[in-house]
């Protein structure tokens, strides 16, 4: 028996154009073949219930309206953006950027078993990781994050350090980072020996690369000789570089040149490590790192804490001026540059890219994102495996 159907519509949003379709399956009887076509739609003003719904389901991640939403989204998203006032307010990018980074770090490619393998789980905020010597300082970041964590229960700490990294990257004008959350956190502490038993820390004090200053040359024999100290230091930098972000880490030459632009933001203070000769506070400052220096790109003050050293003038601001202006941190005084930035800068590996960044933000801001991605997912158990999206 024949009989009409009712035309069934289902709308879809497009993220990229932002365009409204409408999906249309129309038949006329029973037996006969369904025709299934795109169209744009020029009803939607029958259908703003049926929207309004869809647009808050989507919010939630796909198909949320299926089921139950993902807390984790909405409360990854309210954290973000308390994130962005409270880091503009403290000044605390570089800090943050540091903690996610050592947390990543201690990932090794060669071994397979979470979280035996290291990487971005949280582990830091457990001894005897966090009281290591490279870590030194760190518990102040960890303090910052805490309150958030309180507040976002069904945020883990694993999502929280790298989601804390990622809105500093963006706030302090570097790019926005295509970031995938859902990771699993070290639970407790004797998860976290399990993991640090076998992934060393990476980032330990000095990270076995050589001197970053060698004493004033006097004379042309002691200044030749100097010079010869200085490139053996950046052939033993580059290689030490290759030995800990490629055969530990897996990243490429270009990747780990991408990533070392994030010195454009950040300090190294003699507290934490014997590398920096400028300490705490206002008087052990560089004359760049003042309470009253001009640290940002439009040349404002407030730096958070006073003291330190940092690569460039405008250390909270991410650019590529580590790569444009590193002869002025190699012949200032009061900025960084150790052996480790002269192997990026003269390596055959790493000078091509060194120079294109130098050339291109465009380019650098792309490739730092990758390479930042790659970083924040090392070593990660996501559930769900695809991780969520927010």
């Amino acid at each position: 028996m024949a009989f009409e159907m009712l035309t069934t519509m289902r709308f879809w949003m497009s993220c990229t154009s932002c365009a409204m379709y409408a999906l249309v399956t129309s038949s006329s009887q029973f037996g006969s073949s369904s025709r299934w076509f795109l169209k744009p739609s020029n009803h939607s003003h029958l259908w703003h219930s049926e929207l309004k719904a869809m647009g808050a389901a989507m919010s939630d991640g796909c198909f949320a309206m299926f089921g139950p939403p993902d807390p984790r989204i909405r409360e990854l998203q309210k954290c973000k953006e308390e994130l962005k006032d409270f880091i503009q307010k403290r000044s605390c990018h570089p800090i943050l950027l540091r903690l996610a980074w050592h947390d990543s770090g201690t990932y090794d490619q060669r071994l397979d078993n979470f979280p035996a393998r290291g990487g971005a789980t949280g582990s830091i905020r457990f001894d005897p990781e966090m009281n290591s010597a490279a870590n030194a300082g760190m518990s102040k970041a960890l303090d910052f994050l805490t309150k958030f964590a309180e507040k976002y229960p069904y945020v883990s700490w694993g999502d929280l350090i790298q989601l804390a990294a990622a809105t500093a990257i963006e706030c302090a004008g570097g790019p926005v980072i295509d970031m995938r959350y859902g990771r699993v956190a070290v639970g407790s502490e004797p998860e976290q020996e399990q993991c640090s038993a076998q992934s060393s820390f990476i980032f330990r004090a000095g990270a076995d690369l050589p001197e970053a200053e060698l004493e004033p040359a006097v004379g042309v024999e002691q200044q030749q000789q100097q010079q010869q100290q200085q490139q053996v230091g950046v052939e033993a930098a580059a290689r030490q570089l290759r030995k800990i972000f490629s055969e530990k880490l897996g990243f490429t030459d270009q990747e780990i040149v991408a990533l070392a632009g994030a010195r454009t933001i950040g300090r190294a203070f003699k507290e934490r490590g014997g590398s920096c000769s400028f300490g705490y506070g206002d008087q052990a400052a560089s004359k760049y790192t003042k309470s009253s220096s001009k640290m940002w790109e439009d040349h404002s003050a407030g730096c958070g804490i006073a003291g330190g050293a940092a690569w460039t003038r405008n250390w909270l601001t991410f650019d590529n001026s580590y790569f444009t202006n590193h002869m002025d941190a190699m012949e200032d005084d009061d900025l960084l540059w150790f052996a480790m930035d002269a192997a990026l800068q003269a390596d055959a590996g790493f000078k091509p890219t060194f120079e294109l960044y130098a050339k291109d933000q465009a380019v650098f801001f792309r490739d730092y994102a990758n390479a930042h991605k790659k970083l924040s997912e090392l070593g990660s158990k996501f559930e769900p495996a695809e991780g969520i999206k927010i």
